[in-house]
């Protein structure tokens, strides 16, 4: 059996050191608070270089999965059960930071003719790309997202499995974004999306309207669907 070490090989290595700290917090190995092993621990374990070891940390600290502390060592970030919108942040980053286990489901990944996505994408024809995921934290499901892609910006996107990355992991790591805008609603979801989310009839959301750019492309617009009794989104400027 291949151990979580041999599985991330293929990735770059600072990857693989985020997916390794990563997979620890998600199952309950390093708890909130917990320190982890030192910068020349991940250099042995992983044959890298200290800078390498050095750029997973600090992207992990930069996504507040990790808080580093001068001269005593790198921590499990405490708990945030905010998301801000003011940032694009991947949701299984935030889950595994509150301690907890992330886990997607894949409804749709498909070709798609949608007028109104073609439209929002900013495209003269399609088709465009289409993925619809349940992200759920210790098999609650918290997020419903329904995601249209532009093919010119990641022909590869039909491609990749998301139940081992998220989207949003999958296009920043591939072509970070240069500007978003959004919007917030207080809604009532379709009964389909109702049901995804095992929600009461009649419990509303909130939901997350967001368009991204890479250059001068529109390279995504996503919906993410939240149950209000569940989750809240915040932010500060």
């Amino acid at each position: 059996m291949q151990t979580s070490l041999q599985r991330h090989r293929v990735l770059p290595p600072y990857e693989q050191i985020k997916r390794y700290v990563m997979e620890h917090i998600a199952n309950g190995t390093w708890k909130p608070g917990d320190a982890i092993p030192s910068e020349t621990e991940f250099v042995k374990e992983f044959g890298v270089a200290r800078m390498t070891v050095s750029r997973a940390l600090r992207e992990l600290t930069a996504q507040r999965v990790l808080t580093r502390v001068q001269g005593s060592g790198t921590y499990v970030a405490p708990r945030d059960h905010e998301s801000t919108v003011l940032e694009i942040r991947n949701i299984a980053h935030e889950i595994a930071s509150r301690g907890h286990r992330h886990e997607a489901r894949v409804l749709a990944l498909e070709a798609s003719h949608f007028p109104t996505a073609i439209h929002e994408l900013d495209l003269a024809g399609g088709p465009v790309f289409h993925s619809s995921i349940v992200h759920l934290e210790d098999d609650e499901p918290i997020q419903y997202e329904d995601r249209y892609v532009n093919p010119l910006v990641f022909p590869l996107y039909l491609e990749q499995d998301f139940t081992l990355e998220t989207p949003n992991n999958y296009m920043v790591r591939v072509a970070p974004i240069q500007r978003a805008k959004f919007r917030i609603y207080a809604r009532k979801p379709e009964p389909q999306i109702r049901r995804h989310l095992a929600m009461k009839i009649g419990e509303p959301c909130l939901m997350l309207w967001r368009c991204t750019w890479v250059g001068d492309a529109v390279a995504t617009a996503v919906q993410l669907w939240h149950p209000a009794s569940r989750f809240h989104l915040a932010g500060a400027v």
